[in-house]
């Protein structure tokens, strides 16, 4: 997504909330755990950055098909140059995590437990669009737990 169509959708969330609506995210604040620009064959595979899980804000906002509690702002954002290969992003933890990631096109992408361990969410984009993704650890309990975030065109968590 352009810098003017962020700002556009930016602008619209703003009188959605001025109007009374719930919003579980924005993008346009700076992340919590910084920012990487990644290029398809990037190494070390997995990238990968440890954050604190959940937030005081509810995904489901975003999308019914969304779950956990999630931060205002994202927690993570990765600019990314995209190749022959997947783009994988998952999540690491003891507790039960979830994923939101909205990508360089605008669309939301939600999971739960597709990771391969345990309660851990992951996201595979087959084809991926080069661009940002600003991506958000949940916490489907609505607490807050120590995580990892993956960032992998290998391996799924």
């Amino acid at each position: 997504m352009s810098p003017i169509a962020r700002m556009f959708a930016a602008g619209a969330a703003l009188v959605a909330v001025a109007s009374g609506a719930a919003f579980a995210q924005n993008y346009s604040l700076n992340p919590l755990y910084g920012t990487v620009n990644l290029t398809a064959g990037f190494t070390p595979d997995p990238y990968v950055v440890n954050v604190t899980s959940g937030g005081q804000r509810n995904a489901a906002n975003i999308s019914p098909s969304c779950r956990g509690s999630i931060a205002e702002a994202p927690d993570f954002r990765l600019n990314y140059q995209a190749g022959s290969f997947p783009l994988i992003i998952s999540v690491n933890s003891s507790a039960d995590t979830t994923l939101v990631v909205n990508g360089p096109d605008g669309s939301w992408y939600c999971d739960d437990d597709s990771g391969n361990v345990g309660l851990n969410p992951s996201l595979r984009f087959g084809s991926p669009q080069s661009g940002q993704y600003d991506i958000w650890v949940g916490d489907y309990g609505g607490g807050n737990n120590a995580a990892q975030l993956h960032i992998s065109e290998l391996y799924t968590q």
